[in-house]
């Protein structure tokens, strides 16, 4: 079953010349590596069951109706990202730094109770601002000798029975067009390249930029100081930029003619999409509250996506460089449904543990276009993805006018094959309070495995497939104001 999945991914990354929206970007845009205010990170987001925070009008709109005074919080941070892969047993790592906001935001409260005291509705609250859901800085190497295949291998079959003047304009066109492709055959079409049994050492760096932010627009209710009520509009919004470099080198001068071949390709995508999130909290006893909220798909309606392909060849006496137009294309994206519930001690005013635990079916993501009928993409989504089931979990601790804050959390793994990409996250925090002012400070490191599939080998040849851990650190701290 995992050559199934293999097979299923290899023949989509093939696609990519043609239109750039496969699985893998479903993927991306569904599995979130939330940030938010620094007491949220620092906790490890397990707050459906306690809010307070800003953070959670992204997660449990109740959150919002647990406030008693009105609030501004903002929270720069630093993120650290580090890579290690592996390829034919060779191991290169890259790191990706990068300054962000991970939140900024009001809440206003409002007391009915103030205009008729036999309100039940204690406060009603409504919020504004903007949360950071995922984080795409990184930087991927990718370095190994190759004995068996290249990455033009499969170019020989893609291109059988084309003329010249039909082969892809962003794949087996260019590999012509720089003679890295060639006719043996001018009347039935047939092709071949230099080096199709491999022997030559191949890297691949993935330079990757861009973040989702949400636009956040809440309200909520506090009735009697027993049931939250909340719901938010989240208008995510999506910038992703990649430049991928692939290449190959004849470095053990085996050929006499071909020396190497760079392949650069460039993608950048933007996307708004919209959602609703409803929520609740009960405070069943004082010591205890329990949540839940669902969340709509997010209906992502204009994204779009524009790339372009560079090939390069260096040969014994000359030299060739090809590129594309750029390409250009609008789709839509359905993230899955969300579901999450929760649970949160009370320990009088000195301490709170919590439990956080959340549901989504990556495999019921969807790509659509008017253009194109993804079938083969949707068919792939659903077969290699399944449920998810993550859990948070938070403590805190008080001391006077501190705070002590940590936490742990597991993003199950979405691939159904393959891959066991189980995300963890640990963090810690302290937090002060002086009067109305209040300072928040985070660290959460997290860490998965994954993998990078350079290109489709051919059948009985060593699979192009490289082994990643993923490690990341994350500095955050948070400046607000109650007033």
């Amino acid at each position: 079953m995992k050559k199934t999945l293999i097979a299923i991914i290899c023949l989509l990354i093939g696609s990519v010349n043609l239109y750039a929206q496969n699985e893998i970007d479903a993927l991306r845009y569904s599995r979130l590596n939330q940030s938010g205010t620094a007491k949220y990170m620092a906790l490890g987001g397990a707050f459906t069951a306690l809010g307070g925070d800003f953070t959670t009008l992204s997660h449990n709109p109740a959150g919002i109706a647990i406030y008693k005074n009105s609030e501004v919080t903002f929270t720069p941070s630093i993120f650290i990202g580090n890579t290690q892969a592996t390829y034919f047993g060779e191991t290169n790592e890259d790191y990706r730094y990068n300054f962000n906001l991970g939140n900024i935001g009001v809440v206003m409260v409002t007391s009915p109770a103030l205009r008729n005291p036999s309100s039940p509705w204690k406060n009603v609250q409504f919020g504004f601002g903007l949360n950071r859901l995922a984080n795409f800085n990184n930087r991927v190497v990718i370095d190994g000798f190759n004995e068996t295949s290249s990455y033009l291998t499969s170019y020989i079959d893609d291109a059988d029975g084309l003329a010249p003047g039909d082969l892809d304009n962003f794949g087996t066109g260019l590999a012509y067009d720089t003679e890295l492709l060639y006719e043996i055959d001018t009347l039935n079409h047939h092709y071949y390249i230099d080096m199709p049994n491999g022997g030559v050492r191949q890297r691949k760096t993935i330079d990757s930029k861009g973040s989702i932010n949400e636009l956040v627009f809440s309200f909520g209710g506090n009735y009697n100081d027993r049931i939250y009520l909340g719901g938010t509009i989240g208008v995510p919004y999506i910038k992703y930029k990649e430049t991928s470099i692939y290449s190959e080198t004849d470095e053990l001068e085996s050929n006499n003619y071909f020396k190497s071949f760079t392949r650069t390709d460039k993608l950048e995508t933007s996307g708004t999409g919209l959602n609703l999130k409803l929520g609740m909290i009960v405070r069943a006893a004082d010591w205890l509250r329990v949540g839940g909220a669902i969340e709509t798909p997010t209906f992502y309606t204009d994204m779009s996506d524009t790339y372009s392909t560079t090939f390069r060849a260096v040969y014994e006496t000359s030299g060739t460089k090809r590129s594309s137009a750029d390409g250009f294309f609008e789709y839509e994206l359905n993230t899955p449904f969300k579901a999450s519930a929760g649970i949160g001690l009370i320990i009088g005013k000195v301490g709170i543990i919590s439990a956080d635990y959340e549901y989504l079916d990556y495999s019921t993501a969807r790509l659509r276009s008017e253009e194109y009928d993804f079938d083969a993409e949707n068919s792939a989504i659903k077969t290699s993805y399944v449920k998810a089931h993550n859990i948070r979990l938070g403590t805190e601790w008080r001391y006077g006018s501190l705070s002590f804050r940590g936490g742990y959390g597991i993003s199950d793994n979405p691939y159904k094959y393959g891959t066991n990409s189980v995300m963890s996250s640990y963090s810690a925090g302290l937090g002060i309070r002086t009067g109305n002012f209040f300072v928040d400070m985070a660290w959460v490191m997290s860490n998965m495995d994954d993998e990078y599939y350079l290109y489709s080998a051919p059948a009985g040849t060593d699979p192009a497939i490289a082994d990643a851990t993923i490690n990341n650190n994350m500095f955050l701290v948070t400046l607000g104001f109650k007033y």
